[in-house]
């Protein structure tokens, strides 16, 4: 099968920054970007709105497939022309994403959604399920990852900095929570892609990691055109 454009994917649990790098990435490169988490997460709210539990798969996986989901220009998401950006990125809607996403009807129907990114002049892709089920076959897989209590840490600053009132403890819990429910999952669970760089970023700044990343691309794809 011949390959439209070439592929990064940056993969990791929950608070790794996973997301930053690879917008920052897609931005640099003048690629498209695939937010996969996204895509959970408005199954997630929307299971939610509507009282569809795990217990129902095959719901799970209908409301998958024909959900009224795109993404505008601006990065936003828009369900039925309504902007949930912002909807999607509590701490709520992370969990039900968590939840929904070990429903293998689910991750069927959001397959052909996420390779469908797949076009010039490239991809980056960020997940939990990336470089090791979605796009096996990327030219470079990075495996991002951080202790416990520092991704909570980031994300307690995230919403401390949107004005939200949320306690550090039950964040890091809700995270380990998370942690083991991705890892554990029988279909698709966390783990690091083979062949991927694997970036501890505890102790790191974002430009640390960015540049780690950066020029573990430029080795795998010496030709990309570099301003």
């Amino acid at each position: 099968m011949i390959r439209l454009a070439p592929i990064v994917t940056i993969d990791g649990p929950s608070g790794s920054g996973k997301g930053t790098i690879a917008k920052m990435l897609a931005d640099r490169l003048g690629w498209h970007f695939l937010d996969s988490g996204a895509l959970y997460r408005v199954v997630g709210l929307l299971a939610e709105q509507q009282g569809i539990t795990p217990d129902s798969p095959g719901m799970l996986g209908d409301l998958a497939r024909t959900m009224p989901l795109r993404f505008d220009s601006e990065g936003r998401v828009l369900l039925a022309n309504a902007d949930i950006s912002d909807a999607i990125r509590t701490e709520q809607a992370g969990n039900a994403a968590s939840r929904v996403a070990a429903v293998p009807q689910v991750r069927e129907a959001l397959i052909t959604w996420q390779r469908s990114y797949v076009r010039p002049p490239g991809l980056v892709a960020d997940g939990r399920d990336m470089g090791s089920v979605i796009f096996p076959d990327a030219e470079v897989k990075i495996f991002l990852t951080a202790s416990t209590e520092e991704r909570a840490m980031r994300r307690y600053n995230q919403l401390k900095e949107k004005g939200l009132n949320v306690n550090l403890a039950r964040l890091t819990a809700e995270i380990q929570e998370r942690d083991e429910r991705d890892r554990n999952r029988s279909v698709a669970p966390l783990v690091a892609p083979a062949a991927a760089l694997e970036v501890e970023s505890t102790n790191l700044s974002i430009d640390q990691v960015y540049l780690r990343v950066l020029e573990r691309v430029r080795e795998a794809l010496p030709n990309l055109h570099w301003d």
